[in-house]
């Protein structure tokens, strides 16, 4: 393995580490659950780092970080659901909306051909609401009360802005999608029209 190739493997790493994380969480497990959890991001800060220092990022890594990422947040609400320390219909949305993404993906990929993973801000900011709460939830069990009041409303602004990212990722890519056939069938008039003057 090259060095350039170094962030990807803590990637595919990361990912690997979805299903011990789901066996801890599901088993009561929790400190270790939190530690995994806490190494996961870290490996995921370094990958990044390493990636943007060097110059190392490729079309695989920008494929593969978002989903290490939506991988273990789902990992972690099923296993903290399974354990009784999320209710069920949070974790359903959460759910969906990463089911639509990667439908609409899929369904990219073969009708318009690749995908290039393009995070918004309010994708972004899901994943923060996500991850926070998720980091809250975690921690008590854990032994580790942190912010106990923020939970109830986080949890409400967590589905809130998860529906919203999931509605604003549909309109996107679809008018996206609209707008690539359209100029597919505009490139074609045009050169009809320019064969006829000729």
């Amino acid at each position: 393995m090259t060095p350039s190739q170094l962030p990807n493997a803590i990637t595919i790493a990361r990912m690997v580490m979805a299903l011990p994380l789901l066996w801890l969480l599901m088993n009561a497990q929790f400190r270790p659950a939190l530690a995994l959890a806490v190494i996961a991001g870290i490996s995921d800060g370094i990958d990044g780092f390493l990636a943007k220092r060097n110059g190392w990022q490729t079309e695989l890594g920008g494929l593969l970080d978002p989903i290490a990422d939506k991988l273990l947040l789902s990992t972690c609400f099923f296993g903290l659901w399974w354990s009784g320390l999320l209710p069920g219909w949070l974790v359903t949305v959460v759910l969906l909306r990463d089911v639509v993404i990667l439908v609409g993906a899929r369904a990219w990929w073969r009708l318009e051909g690749r995908f290039l993973a393009e995070p918004s801000g309010l994708g972004k900011a899901t994943t923060l609401a996500q991850l926070l709460l998720v980091s809250l939830v975690l921690a008590r069990p854990a032994g580790l009360v942190l912010f106990p009041g923020w939970i109830p409303p986080l949890a409400l602004a967590t589905a809130a802005i998860t529906v919203v990212s999931g509605i604003d990722y549909v309109l996107r890519y679809g008018r996206r999608a609209l707008a690539h056939r359209r100029d597919a069938n505009d490139g074609d008039g045009n050169g009809n029209g320019d064969g006829d003057r000729r």
